[in-house]
């Protein structure tokens, strides 16, 4: 009699099984790639680029469509993925001359008294790696292995930042192995580590974040994939990491971890929309506040714990992996100091009903608030729109309000017809410019980055 009321049970609702974790805390995997589009991916909507093992992550797991970055540039947006926190709050929306991102021999970093995901981990057990494009300092005291990860293989920042006095490194833990780096193996060298580090580690939980160099410009894929893609070499890198996915996940299949790993791929920010990158359908590019340059594609794969094909339209963000990894491990979230992201496990696990305990989200370029999401609704706020990506223009932008439900493309501008929801969308504007501050006005919110009087002398040749 039990067991036919679970069979019926089961009938009524097929993805009950998938809600049960396991006791057992999952091995993670977070794949993040650089400057990859929204539309670059073939479950994304791509026709040029062949993505196979990335589509058939999405089709045995969960594609997320409303799922975003912080800012449209590297190091911010990795500062967020590692803090949990907006870039204004732990100070790493500027460099220290008030650039885009850090550069080679930068003074200034990742603070060491941030909590990353991966001290969480480690804390809680967990075997930690980073393997690829790191770029939140390159000063010996911002380096991966000051913030969690027992190693550490890559490049400090991104490929196209080698200089005459400083050639583009590879690293190992804290040391320079090869300056200048040949960057069409490296995709490659990089899938051989993680493979050695996933078969080292299978006894035990691990964390293997893996950063590829792709595709950020110039492009460089790897011999055996040149001239394969449809999409000329932009294509070609894409494939290429396709392939390498695809060498993980039989890695897992082989090792019998697929049933207990968590793997998520997902990008730095939006593409340039040169040399075949595509964010369609939406508006803009990599370097914009608009959907095109911070919203990118999301996918994660648990067999067995999340259902296939599911998908998920509520609003999420990388902000939200320090506590939803968290709670997923067992770990501890950080008590002395604020943390942005939201615990989204419900939404990961693709739980029935589930929805986000995501009210807002806040775009941010350099020092500017120019945008802010309520559920569907977006406003663009006025801002100069010099920092608008690479426009080059010197007006001020217009309030805008977007219902990116049925407008994701931004073009119909529809604040005169909805005058409250703009005033509930500028209110939480005003809160967000108190806590983390806009333009010059700090923010009572705001924490110091950390910060070195001499760069590094490893890096300079």
């Amino acid at each position: 009699m039990k067991l036919l009321l679970a069979l019926l049970l089961l009938v009524q609702s097929p993805c009950s099984l998938f809600a049960v974790q396991s006791s057992t805390p999952p091995n993670i995997i977070l794949i993040y790639m650089d400057d990859l589009g929204y539309g670059d991916l073939g479950c994304f909507g791509s026709t040029k680029n062949r993505t196979p093992n990335l589509d058939r992550m999405a089709a045995e797991g969960i594609r997320f469509t409303d799922f975003y970055v912080t800012s449209g540039v590297c190091t911010p947006s990795r500062a967020s993925l590692m803090t949990g926190c907006y870039p204004r709050r732990v100070n790493l929306h500027v460099d220290e001359n008030d650039k885009w991102v850090l550069f080679p021999a930068a003074r200034k970093g990742l603070n060491p008294k941030e909590t990353t995901i991966a001290e969480i981990l480690k804390t809680a057990g967990y075997a930690t790696t980073c393997i690829g494009k790191w770029h939140l300092g390159d000063h010996p005291d911002f380096l991966p292995t000051r913030h969690g990860f027992d190693s550490y293989f890559g490049i400090p920042y991104s490929n196209d930042m080698g200089r005459k006095n400083i050639p583009l490194p590879l690293m190992r833990d804290e040391e320079v192995i090869e300056a200048p780096v040949k960057q069409a193996p490296l995709t490659r060298r990089y899938t051989d580590e993680a493979i050695s580090f996933i078969t080292k580690n299978k006894e035990r939980p691990f964390f293997l974040y893996l950063p590829h160099t792709c595709v950020h410009l110039p492009l460089f894929p790897g011999e055996g994939f040149q001239g394969k893609s449809a999409n000329g070499k932009y294509g070609d890198w894409i494939e290429e990491v396709d392939a390498a996915t695809g060498e993980l996940l039989k890695t897992l299949k082989d090792l019998k971890l697929e049933k207990n790993t968590l793997v998520i791929f997902t990008s730095d920010n939006g593409s340039n929309g040169r040399n075949g990158g595509s964010n369609a359908p939406l508006k803009g590019t990599k370097g914009s506040t608009h959907e095109g340059g911070m919203r990118v594609p999301c996918l994660m794969r648990w067999p067995g714990t999340i259902p296939p094909g599911a998908i998920c339209s509520q609003l999420a963000s990388t902000l939200d992996f320090l506590p939803t990894l968290t709670a997923l491990a067992g770990g501890a979230l950080p008590q002395e100091r604020k943390i942005d992201g939201l615990n989204i496990t419900d939404l990961v696990l693709a739980k029935e009903g589930a929805q986000t305990p995501r009210s807002s989200l806040f775009y941010y370029h350099t020092t500017q608030l120019q945008a802010v999401r309520s559920g569907k609704w977006k406003l663009v706020l006025p801002h100069d729109v010099r920092f608008d990506g690479w426009s080059g223009k010197k007006e001020d932008s217009p309030l805008e309000l977007y219902d990116l439900s049925t407008d994701p493309s931004e073009n119909s501008n529809v604040a005169a017809k909805y005058p409250a929801v703009v005033e509930q969308l500028r209110k939480l504007a005003h809160e967000a410019r108190k806590d983390l501050g806009d333009g010059p006005q700090k923010g009572t919110g705001q924490r110091p980055a950390g910060w070195v009087d001499q760069a590094s002398p490893r890096l300079l040749r």
